[in-house]
């Protein structure tokens, strides 16, 4: 069943955080924001925690928190390398928000 906007409301609770949405922008472009890492492809397996928590400045157990929100809301994908978790974008999820602005969009035009 499709609701349109209501379908949306827990991805756009992830991203009403500040520090949740300035994350989620990093990830759409790692190679950009974040330095090459020793273990994982930062495109095919996303950014290790540890890099995510050393450019926002907060601590470990609050982005864990963040990355948390964003993955239960089906934003960010997470892998498990060694003692790592790696966080990505989920772009067919993104894909699907950006698709429900554009038809709410036409339905008023």
């Amino acid at each position: 069943m499709n609701n349109g906007f209501v379908d949306m409301v827990p991805a756009l609770r992830a991203l009403a955080n500040p520090h949740r949405a300035q994350i989620m922008d990093w990830l759409l472009d790692p190679l950009a924001h974040f330095p090459p890492q020793r273990d994982g492809c930062r495109l095919k397996d996303g950014v290790c925690v540890g890099f995510i928590t050393d450019k926002t400045g907060l601590s470990q157990p609050t982005v864990t928190s963040h990355m948390k929100a964003l993955e239960a809301a089906g934003l960010v994908t997470s892998k498990k390398i060694k003692n790592w978790v790696f966080y990505k974008a989920d772009a067919g999820q993104l894909q699907a928000l950006s698709a429900g602005f554009d038809q709410g969009a036409r339905a008023q035009s």
